[in-house]
Order: structure tokens, then sequence, then C-alpha cells
């Protein structure tokens, strides 16, 4: 039996050749993987967050509506009886003003509770058109006594976008973020509030959408970064008065329309600038939605093992 036969320089050429080639694929197909791996890891991560801090808003919210609910009914009985003693010191001004100041004390323990109670209330949408820039006009409205003079639009595209939402929370959510600016300027000696809207396409959590988005810029001092990762948590504030629920509330309302809010300090002045970002139509249920979302993270997990095994 003879020896085999020798590889040709050609032969060995075209066999490294080959040899490398699939190296590389394989080293980037495995590259490919662990980037895949690291994004679910990401998604995954992100998803037990929003669950877990869906558990805790879920348990405070219970235990804030029962304080609230306590605390609601022996202030309607003070607030009876300042009005009563203001009509009975109509002859005496000094003790009337004393009297007219429990009240409105009253009044602002009353907002408190009414901030709490909102928060831990179930969050049901009611479903309308509406037409962004009357929502704009209805939340100045609301706020005038704050605001003043000091409120510039500017409507980008349109004076008119229709968009699928709740009206009523749509306006508070605005209502809330127009009082925070307004305070952010009283406290720098800001003398503006920008407000505009344009149709933009924003992300939801599942893909781009048609969307609006509505700006309030202030001229403050602006926001450093620690204060933007906490300030949509309930409770907290920087302020020495108010109950630090105007933003978690806001943040709420937003995720109920499957937006997202955005903050961001301004470059070229002072200030900050909140962003509401809204779907301008809603084409699934909220029965529908849940259903999906926890489709999606059961996609996610089978996912992750696969690309697992086969790194």
């Amino acid at each position: 039996m003879g020896p085999p036969d020798e590889l040709s320089s050609g032969d060995l050429a075209e066999l490294m050749s080959a040899f490398t080639e699939v190296t590389t694929k394989l080293e980037r197909t495995h590259a490919q993987l662990r980037s895949e791996v690291a994004r679910l890891n990401t998604e995954l991560h992100q998803a037990n967050e929003a669950l877990q801090r869906s558990k805790r808003l879920a348990a405070l919210g219970e235990m804030a509506a029962g304080i609230s609910h306590e605390i609601r009914n022996p202030l309607g009985s003070i607030r009876l009886y300042a009005n009563m003693l203001d009509e009975d010191l109509a002859q005496l001004p000094e003790q009337q003003q004393i009297v007219q100041k429990i009240g409105r004390a009253v009044r602002g323990l009353d907002e408190i509770v009414g901030d709490v109670l909102t928060f831990a209330r179930e969050m049901k949408v009611q479903w309308q058109e509406c037409d962004a820039s009357a929502l704009i006009d209805a939340a100045l409205e609301m706020c005038c006594a704050e605001t003043s003079s000091g409120v510039v639009r500017v409507d980008l595209l349109s004076p008119s976008i229709e968009l699928v939402c709740d009206p009523t929370l749509i306006q508070q959510a605005l209502v809330n973020v127009i009082r925070n600016a307004c305070d952010a300027n009283c406290a720098a000696g800001g003398e503006r509030i920008v407000i505009r809207f344009a149709r933009r396409k924003i992300d939801t959590d599942r893909r781009p959408v048609e969307g609006i988005v509505f700006s309030i810029c202030d001229e403050g001092d602006g926001m450093p970064q620690e204060v933007v990762e906490r300030m949509f948590n309930p409770f907290f504030t920087t302020r020495a008065t108010g109950t630090g629920l105007g933003l978690s509330i806001v943040h709420r309302i937003i995720d109920a329309h499957r937006g997202k809010v955005e903050v961001k300090n301004n470059t070229e002045r002072l200030g900050a600038t909140v962003e509401l970002h809204v779907p301008v139509k809603q084409a699934l249920v909220v029965t529908r939605g849940e259903f999906v979302s926890r489709n999606e993270v059961r996609v996610v997990k089978s996912q992750l093992e696969t690309a697992q095994r086969m790194g």
C-alpha cells in the first residue's frame, strides 16, 4: 500500500482559507449571540423592575387610601365649623382673619389628601376624541392664578391635533407639570413658561407609533441628574411643602395612555423641559394590552434560554 498523497501548496492554502472562513463565521455568530443575550437580559431586567414597581405602588396606594379617608372626615368637620365662625365673626375683623387662615389651611390639607387619593385610586381611562389645543387651554384655565401672564404658547405644526385620550386625566397631568414649572420659575426668578405641542413618532413599549408631544419649558435652575432619576417616585419632593405626588401622578396617567414622560435640562437657556409623549390613537383595549405584555415576557424568556444554550 503506497504512501498517502501529499497535499499540494494550493490545496493547503484552500484548506486554510476554508478554515479561516468558518472560524470567522463562528466568531461573528458567537458575538451576535452574546449581544442578543445581553439585550434580552436587559429587557427581562426592565420587565421585572416594572412588575416590582407596580406591586409596591399597589400596596402603597391601598395604605394611602385608608389613611386619606381617615383624615378627610375630620377635615370636613373643621371646615364646617370654620365657615360657621367666619359668618359669626363678621363684626370682628381681626378674629375673622384668624378663622379665615384656618379655612385656608384646611383647604391646603384637603388638596394634599386629594393628591393621595388620586394616587391611590385605580387608573381607569375613559377614551374620547379630543383636541390637543383645547386640552392645554383647559389646563391653563385651571391654574391661571399661578401662571398669570407668563405663559407663551407655541403650536409648531397646527393649531389643532386630534387624539384619543382621557381628557380629564391628560388635563390633570398638564396642570401638575405647569404648576411645577411655575414653582421652578418662582424659586429662580424665571419669567416665562413655554408650552408647545407637535405631532411626532414616539416610542411605546412595542414599536414607534404616531403620537403627540406636549412640551412644558420653564426658566428655573434646572434639575440635577439625581433629582431626574427620582422625581417620579411617590412622595419624593425637593420643596419644603407638598406631598411629592404630583409628578408621580403624571407618570401614572401617561403610562395608562401607553406613552412616556421625558425630562431634560435646557441647553440654550436656564431651566428644564418636561415632555409628555401620548399616542394619538389607542388601538388596543386594556385587557388585550395586558395579554400582549405577559406574552412578550414569555417570548423574551424563551429567546434568552435559547440564546444561552446556543452560546
